[in-house]
């Protein structure tokens, strides 16, 4: 796939515009963003991530169509998986509900960064070595059956890991929020607000979830450009659906199981991706494995879609369940007034 670096200009100058007004435009005063605001902005972005990909069908064909939408959905679930453990932070930091847009925000930035940073380490490595495709592959599989382990989505299995841990314990720190501030000034003394500690545990859940995406969709496509592109459209609304999803994200019970699927599949499909341009001098001689299927991307792309269907099915069949059989909360009833005597 050649892109003119024109268009790599174009097409990088309009999506950091489009961030930049969501920062700096709407996102620039704390606030709960409405329904219809959260359904206007992910409606919006859907309908740009479809048409963007529409734009690559007839500009550079049905294959790198079917690999951007395979990649972009792949992207957008795992994203979504994101937003639980999002979630399950700002409860554990108790982060005001008017604050969290801007904590969303700057996690959105940093998720933008990390990956931005894997996807050209990522594409240097495959142009220089055709090997890296065993270890993206063998990485995915163990993902898959690390997410298969925890089974449903639960706050318990979120651990807060060592630089977390260490912020907490090492920085002089504060209960109290002072806005979207990061420090406080008290008693003479500047002190570290809850929202730094949201910040820092945002910004390390961000990087540890670009070690699983970016692998991801370069087991989907080898083209830098379908890679930015699925990685932008993937974050972009996702700080409005985060409020617009709201308790319908811990139904989604099933979704590691989902996604453990699916990563398991590209996994497997890197590996015989790597076999099939083997080059390693200890794999059959260090010629290519013929036998080694190439996987084309209308399989990938319809098996990520029934997956990611079955996946919520499934995930809001079992919450029904639950809440019907939980029992019903009895409220407790007075006890009957004495009776009264009289002599």
């Amino acid at each position: 796939m050649h892109v003119a670096d024109y268009v790599w200009y174009i097409t990088v100058g309009v999506l950091l515009a489009l961030l930049a007004f969501d920062v700096f435009v709407i996102g620039r005063r704390p606030h709960e963003p409405s329904t219809r605001e959260s359904a206007t902005a992910i409606a919006f972005y859907v309908g740009l991530a479809v048409v963007f990909g529409l734009g690559v069908w007839v500009f550079s064909g049905g294959q790198y169509a079917g690999e951007f939408f395979a990649g972009w959905l792949t992207e957008y679930s795992l994203s979504v998986d994101n937003l639980f453990i999002f979630l399950i932070i700002m409860s554990r930091f108790a982060v005001p509900r008017k604050y969290q847009q801007t904590a969303l925000l700057v996690g959105i930035i940093l998720a933008l960064f990390f990956r931005g940073i894997f996807i050209a380490v990522g594409a240097a490595a495959i142009n220089e070595f055709s090997w890296v495709f065993y270890i993206f592959g063998a990485f995915l599989v163990y993902t898959a059956i690390h997410l298969a382990k925890q089974g449903e989505n639960d706050d318990d299995d979120f651990k807060e890991n060592a630089v977390i841990r260490f912020a907490k314990k090492r920085l002089n720190a504060t209960d109290e929020y002072n806005g979207v501030k990061l420090t406080l000034k008290k008693s003479g003394k500047r002190l570290v607000t809850p929202m730094a500690i949201v910040i820092i545990a945002l910004g390390t859940t961000d990087l540890l979830f670009a070690l699983d995406s970016i692998p991801a969709i370069y087991g989907l496509t080898q083209e830098p450009f379908l890679v930015f592109t699925a990685n932008v459209f993937a974050l972009m609304g996702l700080r409005q659906l985060y409020f617009l999803l709201g308790d319908l994200l811990k139904r989604l019970v099933y979704l590691s199981l989902g996604l453990s699927v699916v990563l398991a599949f590209i996994g497997v499909k890197l590996v015989l991706h790597a076999m099939h341009v083997n080059e390693l001098p200890f794999v059959n001689g260090g010629h290519h494995i013929e036998w080694a299927p190439e996987i084309p991307i209308w399989f990938s792309l319809g098996f990520i879609i029934i997956t990611l269907g079955i996946t919520t099915v499934a995930s809001l069949h079992k919450s029904r369940t639950m809440a019907a059989d939980e029992p019903a909360a009895v409220e407790p009833t007075e006890d009957p007034a004495p009776e009264r005597h009289t002599n």
